[in-house]
């Protein structure tokens, strides 16, 4: 082999390296910024009918609809552009009329965003249920589209299923409820927990809103993130002596993230019961 002819393999062979590498980054960067919606596509709230879940709705390939919509939105909820009816706080049975005596934070009526993951998990409100379907202006549910799943009749969860929260809520994880017993000052930014078998959570201000949030990672570092236990700021309840000010309650979205991929949508794996302490002491 001349030298000539070597000389241009080893340029054509740093020529195809260095567009490989190109390829490798392109394509990590289209890993880390994967559009919001990639995130839940392969998940089972991607309920159209491009779902790869059990339950699917013939009626559009649409994802986020279920959930969300660009306008004529349910103002009523703390969601973003919540796109369902919120149902009736009082119909549903919550976790402290079990009388339990170990339960010594005040538990407020269904609200916050865990109403509006019970517009679906209710199971009364059928899942295509929304205000706005695509395209068509305001509807109270899709007008074409056939359901198919072994988990739902007509779009509703079916029973049996731990989808199914249902209306009563006594046996399930209590939601609604003051973070640690309460004691918490969001106005302030400072309180003690009344009760101590509970991690102190941490906040921060964000865009003039105070947030808190209970850290996950081994080492705190101070940031919010998705993977943190999150908590919602809601005004005192009524006849609950101790609670003046806004403070930290526990949601449904305190343990779940409906866009995660993880099992169960858990914000973490629950191996060794993570999520559990997280945030109780035991």
């Amino acid at each position: 082999m001349g030298w000539k002819q070597g000389a241009a393999q080893a340029k054509a062979a740093r020529g195809v390296g260095t567009l490989l590498m190109a390829l490798a980054v392109a394509v990590i960067g289209m890993t880390m910024y994967m559009p919001a919606h990639a995130q839940i596509a392969s998940t089972r709230h991607n309920l159209g009918a491009s779902g790869t879940g059990i339950n699917k709705f013939s009626g559009t390939t649409e994802i986020c609809v279920f959930c969300h919509t660009p306008h004529g939105a349910d103002t009523s909820a703390a969601v973003p552009l919540w796109n369902r009816t919120l149902p009736n706080p009082n119909t549903f049975t919550t976790y402290d009329s079990l009388g339990t005596s170990t339960l010594d934070g005040k538990v407020a009526p269904v609200g916050s965003v865990s109403i509006a993951c019970l517009s679906c998990h209710d199971g009364v409100t059928s899942m295509s249920a929304v205000i706005n379907q695509p395209g068509s202006g305001l509807v109270t549910d899709f007008n074409t589209g056939t359901w198919s799943g072994a988990n739902q009749i007509g779009g509703v969860l079916k029973d049996g299923l731990i989808t199914k929260i249902g209306q009563d809520l006594r046996n399930d994880h209590p939601i609604g409820i003051q973070y640690g017993g309460g004691g918490l000052s969001t106005t302030a930014r400072t309180g003690t927990l009344r009760d101590g078998d509970f991690k102190m959570p941490a906040n921060a201000e964000i865009n003039g809103t105070t947030v808190w949030w209970v850290d996950t990672e081994a080492t705190p570092n101070g940031t919010r993130q998705k993977t943190d236990m999150l908590l919602y700021t809601r005004a005192a309840v009524a006849g609950y002596v101790g609670q003046t000010d806004p403070e930290p309650f526990v949601e449904c979205a305190s343990c779940h993230d409906p866009h995660t991929s993880n099992t169960t949508f858990l914000r973490i794996k629950n191996d060794g019961s993570a999520v559990c302490l997280s945030c109780h002491v035991k």
